[in-house]
């Protein structure tokens, strides 16, 4: 697999610190402290050098998956750009001192990243979700004007993978978006970021669904008081009840426990 590279300016002469620099950690679990603006000119950058590299969104849910998954942990910290897309993690970074400055979420860095590849040209992929789903969502892309190289549903066996990595390949995107659950998605690139070919390849989880009109988004009030979580699992509480219950509950204590940890004076 090909290492990512850093860069510390974009096309247009943009300064941008690599996301390295500004790397925190919530529970052992990487984030960027970077504002929206900042991971797109960031993103640019990246794209720019003509190497792959990973984009994560982390939010509660992703962190508890790490604290019980070493591998991906590792898969996460090796992403060149891990945005806040929970409020609750940026809740987290400020009560541990690490103040992240806001809330990037996976869908709303998506539909910035669609704005500016529409302005300098750069070729997007849509990779996830049903068939009927992200050709919607494409069709929504393209009316953007989005350059749309390809579109395929998220379905395939693990006989196949290497004809879906091929498949993406060959369209050579700037741009890789997968809407696949966690962790699949994250592996998925992992596994395949060399071999993909795109300069950004980003997780955007259930976005297709919101794009395509599938599902709602919560309303803009729910979204900043940290209460998305509670719209989404309305829509969907068999599915999401048990993982936002348990899981809230599980990074409520991990973060306390943190926080105590660190203001804990070291022993001789």
């Amino acid at each position: 697999m090909t290492a990512p590279r850093r860069a510390d300016a974009d096309d247009d002469g943009i300064a941008t610190d690599a996301p390295s620099s500004r790397r925190t950690h919530i529970c052992g679990v990487p984030v960027d402290a970077l504002t929206m603006e900042e991971s797109v000119n960031a993103a640019c950058a990246l794209i720019r050098t003509g190497q792959p590299h990973q984009h994560v969104a982390i939010n509660a849910a992703k962190v508890i998956a790490a604290r019980h998954d070493p591998h991906l942990r590792q898969v996460l910290e090796s992403c060149a750009i891990a945005n806040a897309d929970g409020q609750s993690v940026v809740w987290a970074s400020r009560l541990l001192g690490s103040r992240v400055p806001e809330r990037v979420t996976g869908i709303d860095f998506m539909l910035r990243m669609w704005e500016v590849a529409a302005e300098r040209g750069f070729r997007v992929y849509l990779l996830g979700s049903k068939p009927e789903t992200v050709r919607r969502t494409a069709d929504v892309a393209r009316s953007q004007g989005v350059d749309i190289v390809g579109a395929r549903n998220g379905f395939w066996t693990p006989e196949g993978e290497a004809s879906v990595v091929a498949e993406v390949a060959a369209a050579r995107p700037d741009l890789l978006f997968v809407g696949l659950p966690t962790p699949r998605k994250e592996e998925f690139l992992h596994r395949h970021l060399g071999e993909l070919r795109a300069g950004l390849a980003v997780g955007v989880g259930g976005s297709f669904d919101v794009v395509a009109g599938v599902v709602s988004r919560a309303p803009l009030w729910m979204q900043k008081s940290g209460l998305e979580w509670l719209h989404r699992m309305a829509q969907e509480p068999r599915r999401l009840l048990g993982r936002y219950v348990l899981g809230n509950v599980e990074f409520v204590f991990l973060v306390a426990r943190e926080a105590v940890t660190s203001r804990r004076p070291p022993t001789e």
